[in-house]
This record gives structure tokens, C-alpha cells and sequence, in this order.
């Protein structure tokens, strides 16, 4: 049995595909924390967030997380995760942690390739690429104090899933790949 792995970072970095692609190469379960809620709430995320708040939802992520940590998975968070400070000590404790680190112009153009129309409404209102520069520029270092693992996720999700099993082998932490 393995702990889990948790995967954090801001949307667009890849969480849910460099996760499906690692689980798939160790063996593992994989569960995104936001399919996971949504399907147990039985709302979209921007249905939560009308009803309950970010509040809510923020409460409902923790909850979710808490639901679907177990050994032997590899779980996607979503890019807020980290705001909690008891979500980053708990993912800490209970796994290993790994940051796809990606710069906001990446994150922005496959925001933009791939929209998800109604997964996540806009936090600041603002144009896609400026909300993204703004919400990493206020994440990031809480993303690096979660991280055993820091990964350079502007590469493909194979180079992405290469260098994190290669880091798991590794004892030193944290990892940054260049």
C-alpha cells in the first residue's frame, strides 16, 4: 500500500490529466476532489457557489477531501484547496504533495483552448488571463508550503508523470523539476 498523492495547483495546470496519466502508471485509484463533490452534492460547482457561497463551497472542498483520502489513489484537488491551511497540514500529513507549477500565460492558454463552461465560475470577474496572473500570484506560495514535490507542469503530461516517479524514488523534499 502507497499513501495518497495529492496533486495541487491553480486551474489549468493539468491535475486532472497529469492525474489520470499517473494513476494509470502506478497502478492506481484515481479521484478528482471537484467531480467528487459535484457528484455528491448533486450541483455543479457555480450551482454550490450560487446557493451556499464560496463559503460553502470552500467547507464542501474540505469535506471532500477528507471523503476521498485513502491509500493507493492519486487525488486532483481543486486550485483552492490550498487556501485552508488545515487542508494543506492534512494533505501533508496523510500523503505526498505535489505542486504542477505552470507559468500564468501557460495556465491561461489552455484555460482558453479548453474552456469548462459552468465547472468554475470567475473568481475576480475580470478577463481570463488577469484573473489567472492575479489568483496564482496570491496562491502560489501556499501551494510551495504544501508541496513534498514541485513539478514544472508546462511540460507534457507524460514528462510530468516521468519526473514524478522519478521524485517518489528520491528521499529529499522538496523536489523542484527544472
Amino acid at each position: 500500500m502507497t499513501q495518497p498523492l495529492f496533486l495541487v495547483g491553480a486551474r489549468g495546470c493539468g491535475k486532472t490529466t497529469s492525474g489520470q496519466a499517473l494513476s494509470h502508471a502506478l497502478g492506481l485509484r484515481f479521484i478528482d476532489t471537484d467531480r467528487w463533490l459535484q457528484d455528491d452534492a448533486g450541483m455543479s460547482v457555480a450551482q454550490i457557489v450560487e446557493l451556499e457561497g464560496w463559503a460553502g463551497f470552500r467547507r464542501r472542498e474540505s469535506q471532500a477531501l477528507h471523503a476521498v483520502t485513502a491509500p493507493d489513489t492519486v487525488i486532483a484537488t481543486g486550485g483552492g484547496m490550498v487556501l485552508a491551511a488545515e487542508n494543506r497540514r492534512f494533505m501533508r500529513e496523510h500523503g505526498t504533495v505535489i505542486y504542477l507549477c505552470a507559468p500564468a500565460q501557460e495556465l491561461a492558454r489552455r484555460l482558453e483552448a479548453f474552456p469548462e463552461e459552468g465547472l468554475r465560475p470567475t473568481l475576480t470577474g475580470r478577463a481570463i488571463s488577469d484573473e489567472v496572473a492575479q489568483v496564482l500570484a496570491e496562491r502560489d506560495a501556499l501551494y510551495r508550503d504544501a508541496a513534498h514535490i514541485i513539478v514544472d507542469a508546462s511540460r507534457s503530461p507524460e514528462q510530468v508523470v516521468e519526473y514524478i516517479q522519478q521524485a517518489l524514488t528520491c528521499t529529499s523534499s522538496p523536489l523542484l523539476a527544472e
